[in-house]
Formats: structure tokens, C-alpha cells, sequence
């Protein structure tokens, strides 16, 4: 099963066009994101977060400078780590955001392609949430006890537990209410932590409710 794109909600009618130009122009994805009203409530961290997968750390700054330009606020400064160079924002609809290079330093000119979209998702417990997506078809590409990573189309989907999520982005892991999210795939479902999936057949990118 793959994942074709994501939907995020934001609060009314008049955050939909600064949400879309913000996912279009500051983080440059396309299609890969859709924005629609929220139908439920919700507070605090959503428990997902977004990452994107840049092949060097100039690539990093520069989409961390548009995005903090377009209305973005910083959540963990970019700087380097045991895994590369990166960083988390928040993006003005309220989205947690995480920006990375596997590359520490600069091995070749920034060319300002994203290599991977990788949708992180907290979860009760991964091996669970594991076992739940191979029942739906999902197929495993990297598994340790904390962190799973599927192969799964356009946007690469990985499990974390929630509050590993929360530290690993730099907030509060405090949050109740909805997701505000929706993954289009290849089939209907809810996953064991409310995330919820639907289909290719009934897209919803875009739409206002």
C-alpha cells in the first residue's frame, strides 16, 4: 500500500489559500500536500510531524529561511547531529515540521530537490502500530524497537512513540482533539491511534468543508 499524499486541516475558510501557498512555495511540495477546513477541535501537539529529506545542509537553510520568511516559527534550531543536519518549525497552520540532510557538511551544491517526504507518526506503541499497517499492507523497510519505517510510495511513513516524537522535534508532547490530518492512500481505514487513511478513489485535497 502506498501513501499518494496528506491532507492537513487548518482552522477556518480564510487559512486555506496561506496554507497552500506556504506548502507550495516555502517548503516546495506540490502536490504531495492538500489543506482543507478542520471539523473537529483540537489543542496542542497533533502527535505527526512531517520531514523533509534534503541532500545537503545549504538545502536545509534554505528552505528553513523560506518557510521562517513565509510565517514559520522555529521549534529546535538547525544545527548538526549523530544523524546529519536539521532541524524542526512550526508551520503558521500550527503543523509541526521537520527539516533534515543526512549530510552533516556540504558534499556537493545545494540543488534544492527534496530526496524524501517521510511522515513521522507518534504512536501508543510501534510494535502495535507496526503490526497494524503490515495487516493493511504496508511493507517494513527499516524496524528497530523505537522506530519503524515503511516503504510506501511518494511519502515514506515512520513510527515513533509520541512523546520520542515530541523531544525529537523540540515541544510540549501535551495535545487532546483531533489529528488534524488525513493520509491519502490506497484504502479507507483508522489506524490504533486515530490517524485516519483514505482512499485514492475519494481525494480530498483542497477542499473546503
Amino acid at each position: 500500500m502506498n501513501i499518494h499524499s496528506i491532507t492537513i486541516e487548518v482552522a477556518g475558510a480564510d487559512d486555506i489559500q496561506p496554507a497552500e501557498s506556504f506548502y507550495r512555495n516555502a517548503l516546495a511540495l506540490g502536490d504531495l500536500v492538500g489543506v482543507q477546513v478542520a471539523t473537529q477541535p483540537s489543542s496542542g501537539f497533533r502527535g505527526f510531524a512531517p520531514s523533509l529529506i534534503l541532500a545537503q545542509p545549504d538545502d536545509v537553510d534554505a528552505v528553513v529561511a523560506r518557510a521562517l520568511a513565509a510565517g514559520a516559527r522555529t521549534l529546535k534550531p538547525v544545527a548538526k547531529s549523530l544523524w546529519g543536519y536539521g532541524g524542526s518549525l512550526l508551520a503558521p497552520d500550527g503543523t509541526a515540521w521537520q527539516v533534515a540532510s543526512a549530510n552533516k557538511t556540504a558534499t556537493g551544491p545545494a540543488t534544492g530537490d527534496v530526496e524524501a517526504v517521510v511522515l513521522l507518526l507518534g504512536v501508543d506503541s510501534v510494535k502495535a502500530s507496526k503490526r497494524c499497517y503490515q495487516e493493511h499492507g504496508l511493507v517494513v523497510a527499516k524496524s528497530f524497537p523505537a522506530y519503524v519505517e515503511f516503504d510506501s510510495g511518494a511519502i515514506k511513513l515512520a513510527l515513533y512513540k509520541r512523546a520520542a516524537l515530541a523531544k525529537q522535534l523540540g515541544c510540549d508532547p501535551a495535545g487532546s482533539g483531533s489529528h488534524r490530518l488525513t493520509v491519502v492512500g490506497d484504502e479507507e481505514f483508522t489506524d490504533l491511534d486515530g490517524y485516519s487513511w483514505v482512499g485514492v478513489e475519494r481525494p480530498i485535497l483542497n477542499r473546503q468543508a
